[in-house]
């Protein structure tokens, strides 16, 4: 299939059964915004009270140093928390590198990789809290009474001096975990920046673009194998970015 799938879109009144159907029969699944927004009871808007200052959290973050390719495009920061048995919060661990092998990441891995901390603030607002309760709700539900490690990554993709920004240089892949659940957070004067999944032997499964504040992939990584295209500037001749939370499950051996 090619071109953005919104009829594999779930509906704005998307349940976590409905997640769940769907992770079961095609191993990733895509909620929109306003769907994401329903999922975390926003109709009063409690749990994004702090929405705006949990946005301009990125426009702090330093510039990726360890990327294999010298790229000066990614800014980034992480956090390590876990989720035990029978409960849907993930709790803050000690801050520790980030690491996966050559076999799942070609460009960056094999090496330890030490980002700074996700701000204290930024961790424990009311945007972060939630969005973490809610991904904890959803891997509960699909794997339930499970151990998990858990790791959060802010990513910026800037459109650098050549033009593009990259935000998967290593091309389609899957990256050594249970779950990957991604939310945009914004996309400003970007063009490009689609999603394709693929099976293991590189047919095309789905295509689309996480566009809209909100708009939420979630992948089993076990299953398929995911990328995302370039981005561009969008001719405005402003700055071009693409900011998205990754929230990323591993299960932990009893």
């Amino acid at each position: 299939m090619a071109g953005d799938q919104i009829s594999r879109r779930l509906p704005e009144t998307s349940t976590l059964q409905q997640i769940c159907d769907r992770m079961a029969s095609d191993g990733y699944c895509l909620v929109p915004g306003s769907g994401t927004r329903v999922l975390l009871g926003a109709a009063y808007e409690p749990s994004l009270a702090d929405w705006n200052k949990f946005t301009s959290s990125w426009f702090s973050m330093p510039i990726d140093e360890h990327m294999a390719d010298h790229g000066r495009y990614r800014r980034r920061r992480h956090a390590t928390l876990s989720m035990s048995p029978g409960s849907v919060t993930p709790k803050r661990e000690a801050h520790r590198p980030h690491y996966q092998s050559l076999d799942y990441n070609v460009l960056n891995g094999g090496v330890e990789r030490l980002f700074e901390p996700i701000e204290i603030e930024v961790m424990t607002g009311d945007v972060m809290s939630n969005l973490l309760i809610l991904c904890g709700r959803i891997v509960a539900e699909l794997e339930p009474d499970r151990q998990w490690h858990i790791e959060v990554h802010q990513f910026r993709i800037e459109v650098d001096d050549s033009g593009r920004g990259l935000p998967t240089p290593e091309g389609r892949h899957r990256d050594g975990v249970d779950f990957a659940i991604m939310v945009m957070v914004n996309l400003s004067h970007a063009a490009g920046g689609t999603t394709t999944i693929s099976d293991a032997q590189g047919n095309v499964l789905d295509t689309f673009r996480l566009a809209d504040p909100l708009d939420m992939a979630i992948v089993d990584d076990r299953r398929v194998f995911h990328g995302v295209h370039p981005i561009e500037r969008d001719g405005s001749g402003m700055p071009a970015y693409r900011d998205v939370l990754v929230v990323t499950f591993v299960r932990v051996s009893p």
